[in-house]
């Protein structure tokens, strides 16, 4: 269901407890080239994270509770929910210009609340679910306004993957356990489909047929036909499956354990699962943290993958870090210090401007 729209309204250093950045990583990134941005949920920030030197070049305020970022498709801009926390829902977005290294504007979202999660699809359309009313809304960043919302009527609409070309739209559901297409298009909702309790990430693969939906409290993957709207089939993964990636060549499926604190990899084709990985980092205190197992485990949430297939980039809440892995040997090269509790992040390759230029 269509509804109307709203008016608009410190650096840190690498972690110890891996290598630092080896000198073929370093060689592999350019200085300046990359800008990892970290969404930091405990203390409302993101740190701007330059991939050539491992250093955080910026710090910068959001709402609170920045869970998830998307970063627009020409690399300029990142935008970040401001979830929010406890009884207090947020409303709110905060848009990063990434070269200016910068906080370009902030967008309110009037009666939508709980924003989480976002996909950008052309360069002045953002998809964002608001929890509070299940649904997503179409915002364009340029005007700072909500365009349109559709209901997905489901519980917890949590995060939402496009497919290729902007056509069609996937929710996630955690409380329902379903993810919701809808026709972009059309700006109407399709269809439910049944994966699994607690359905939560959801990934497109690149060549928009198959949609990976990672449920929580199964220990699973689902894999539903984009066209068909029907589950083909079933993975079982690590313990608290949270996200899920999909490299850029479309072979492997990323998946992040948040329990078992691994990295589950997926032969896309095969439907399997072809290798774990352990990150290496233990977690710390969880004290005030939003997963608190109890179990020691970093917490992997938030996954990207560089452009190139080269690496990916895990946020490990309950470490205060970010694993970096070499998708060629499989294995964490290297840990990324960021603020309190990372989880969403975004990849652009755009340059963040050096302090004395801001």
């Amino acid at each position: 269901m269509l509804r109307d729209p709203i008016p608009p309204a410190a650096s840190l250093s690498l972690v110890l407890a891996l290598p630092l950045l080896s000198a073929a990583l370093l060689a592999a990134v350019p200085a300046g080239a990359d800008t990892l941005i970290v969404g930091n949920k405990a203390e409302a920030t993101v740190s701007l994270i330059d991939l050539g030197s491992g250093e955080v070049v910026a710090t910068l305020p959001t709402g609170v509770g920045p869970h998830e970022v998307a970063v627009s498709p020409d690399g300029r801009l990142a935008a970040v929910a401001d979830y929010g926390t406890g009884p207090a829902p947020g409303s709110t977005l905060t848009v990063i210009d990434v070269a200016g290294g910068r906080v370009l504007k902030t967008i309110a979202l009037g009666e939508y609340q709980r924003p989480h999660g976002l996909a950008w699809f052309g360069a002045d359309r953002l998809l964002v679910t608001v929890e509070a009313q299940k649904a997503v809304i179409e915002v364009d960043p340029g005007a700072g306004a909500v365009r349109r919302a559709v209901e997905t009527a489901q519980e917890v609409s949590h995060m939402v993957a496009v497919v290729p070309g902007g056509s069609r739209a996937f929710v996630a559901n955690i409380g329902s356990g379903t993810v919701t297409a809808i026709d972009l298009e059309a700006g109407k909702k399709l269809a439910d489909v049944a994966t699994g309790e607690g359905a939560e990430g959801v990934a497109v693969g690149v060549d928009g047929k198959r949609v990976w939906v990672t449920n929580r409290e199964a220990g699973t993957v689902s894999v539903v036909g984009a066209e068909s709207l029907a589950v083909v089939a079933t993975v079982e993964v690590g313990a608290f499956p949270i996200r899920a990636e999909v490299t850029p060549d479309g072979r492997w499926v990323l998946v992040s354990n948040a329990r078992s604190g691994t990295i589950s990899v997926i032969d896309a084709e095969a439907a399997e699962v072809a290798r774990t990985i352990e990150l290496g980092v233990e977690g710390s205190d969880s004290e005030g943290r939003l997963l608190q197992f109890g179990e020691g485990s970093p917490v992997p949430i938030g996954i990207e993958i560089a452009p190139d297939g080269k690496r990916a980039y895990v946020a490990a809440a309950n470490a205060d870090a970010v694993a970096v892995i070499d998708l060629e040997s499989w294995k964490v090269v290297a840990t990324l210090a960021t603020g309190r509790e990372p989880d969403g992040m975004g990849y652009s390759t755009v340059e963040v401007a050096a302090a004395s230029e801001r």
